[in-house]
């Protein structure tokens, strides 16, 4: 198997993401992750630009990041100032062994924006690579607009690239910076380097502003690069860089050329959503290979064919990216959904019985009303065993009344809720900002002293969609809460022409998911129910 260097620059590229903002702690966070997946390079961020990144540089000398090595980036000398520069000096006081500097290879960007001649730009870079390389360091030119360079000046493009080698650098990354090139044209360009120039080991440097970051970087391996730059997930200034866990993906499992150490493709999901989270940015369900959505199945003779041979309708197995396979159910469902899903939850249920028939006719009716279980998952779990017979209720309500006040500028408003438990009645009452606050405080509150872990658990999204616009106030609206513990994340639905009557249906059945959950996992849901419930009681004399 052939092999390439991944070149990770999240921590510096992704960092330029609208919405992204790292602290020094979440990237040596991302770094000792990047290490433990075995990127060969991470670069750390630009020590000449801000204090951020050179306090990291100051930290990072005490991570663990195994075969990793941690890179410092910066740009070529201001012209006249190379022994002086103070963003060549940063870099060597950040210790790395490796160094990353860009320099311009478009003359538009010599004469507009540099401010220099077309000569005395080549002498920066080779006078720039050159003092790290006297210094001991390995060094990375970045030939920034390189294939726009090319394409405006090929003789000036390649005399960049020659400027760099005759400074000593060790591989020459070809950077399409604006995102515009196509596969065609990055592979024409890099060919035509090779031809002319005798270069060292040679890079990729790819932005997604055309969408074929990914495709671009494989046509430059293609074309004989071996080093591949990109982020996790994709961040990245404007519309990203090239998202190095499909390009690990793709290399390892579509091209055969090594990138990880054996083994580590399958901790690529988790390496995505552990960046994900760190980043506090949400995981796009839909991104290739990690996403919850790419080995998701919902058509009925999908489904079908899936649990014949899963080579039907997948391109790669899900495990080898860390990676699961999903079944989703829906009208669109056949029995061959609802038995996969039940044989999930340990639930016997054959194909052509009288009860998949049924479960079937009922899921496709009620997808009809406006339920949606694809992001309720938690409440089509309860519906199976509600009618499989393989479920009894936690608790029984009795009934809950809400009223809204408004009071000067604020609206407040106060639930009270009926409910009994093996028999035993509770009735509470609470306040909340809003209707369903007020039902959910007052619903716990009822049930925690036969419940405790409930404590444990809480909302953390609520969504209302009315179903039918044309009918105004008398709409049918849908709402789906997603509720969390210190485990897991589940969804719940309800659907009504009233919102509270909705949001009622989805909230009892977070509930009842969370205590089938415990009692699943066996933890313990209650401790002694009639005895909590006397305690709770007597507290409350």
């Amino acid at each position: 198997m052939n092999s390439v260097e991944l070149y990770d620059t999240t921590l510096r590229d992704g960092a330029q993401t609208e919405g992204i903002s790292y602290s020094v702690t979440d990237k040596l966070r991302i770094a000792e992750r990047l290490g433990a997946l075995g990127v060969a390079y991470i670069e750390g961020g630009w020590p000449g630009s801000n204090p951020k990144d050179a306090e990291l540089f100051r930290r990072a000398k005490a991570l663990r990041l195994g075969r990793s090595t941690l890179v410092a980036f910066g740009s070529t000398a201001r012209a006249g100032h190379v022994a002086k520069d103070p963003n060549l000096r940063a870099l060597l006081k950040a210790g790395t062994p490796v160094v990353t500097i860009f320099g311009k290879t478009w003359d538009l960007h010599v004469t507009e924006v540099l401010k220099i001649s077309l000569e005395e730009n080549l002498k920066v870079i080779e006078q720039s690579v050159a003092f790290l390389k006297r210094r001991g360091r390995t060094v990375f030119y970045d030939a920034e607009h390189y294939f726009d360079g090319y394409k405006a000046n090929s003789d000036y493009a390649l005399k960049t690239l020659s400027a760099a080698v005759a400074g000593g650098a060790e591989a020459v990354i070809f950077c399409d910076t604006n995102g515009g090139s196509l596969p065609a044209e990055i592979r024409d360009c890099i060919q035509a380097a090779k031809a002319h120039l005798r270069l060292p080991e040679l890079g990729i440097h790819a932005h997604n502003d055309s969408d074929l970051a990914v495709a671009n970087s494989l046509a430059a391996v293609q074309a004989g690069c071996r080093q591949v730059q990109g982020t996790i997930n994709g961040y990245g200034e404007r519309c990203g860089n090239a998202n190095l866990v499909s390009l690990a993906a793709v290399l390892e499992l579509k091209l055969g050329v090594r990138c990880l150490p054996p083994g580590k493709l399958k901790e690529l999901a988790e390496t995505s959503h552990f960046v994900a989270e760190v980043s506090n940015m949400s995981q796009h369900p839909s991104q290739p290979f990690v996403g919850a959505r790419a080995f998701a199945h919902k058509g009925g003779v999908h489904v079908n064919a899936v649990m014949k041979n899963p080579r039907t309708y997948e391109h790669i197995d899900p495990a080898a990216v860390g990676n699961q396979r999903k079944i989703l159910v829906s009208e669109l469902s056949g029995r061959s959904s609802l038995v996969l899903k039940a044989k999930q939850y340990d639930l016997g249920l054959a194909k052509e019985t009288p009860e998949a028939k049924r479960l079937l006719k009922l899921l496709q009716r009620m997808e009809h009303e406006g339920y949606h279980f694809e992001a309720a998952e938690g409440s089509f779990e309860l519906l199976l065993k509600r009618h499989l017979k393989r479920y009894k209720p936690f608790f029984t309500l009795e009934g809950f009344r809400v009223i809204m006040e408004r009071r000067g500028k604020h609206i407040g408003s106060e639930a009270s809720v009926k409910v009994k438990v093996d028999g035993t009645p509770e009735q509470t009452a609470a306040e909340g900002d809003g209707p369903v606050n007020a039902l959910d405080n007052a619903i716990r509150k009822a049930l925690k002293p036969f419940y405790p872990t409930l404590a444990r658990m809480h909302l953390t999204d609520f969504k209302v969609r009315v179903l039918d616009e044309k009918a105004g106030t008398a709409a049918k609206v849908r709402v789906i809460i997603q509720s969390q513990d210190e485990h897991d994340s589940w969804g719940t639905v309800g659907v009504s022409e009233n919102i509270i009557e909705a949001s009622w249906q989805a909230l009892a059945d977070s509930i009842e998911y969370k205590l089938l959950k415990d009692q699943t996992n066996h933890t313990p849901a209650t401790s002694n129910k009639r005895q909590a419930t006397r305690k709770a009681r007597a507290l409350r004399r």
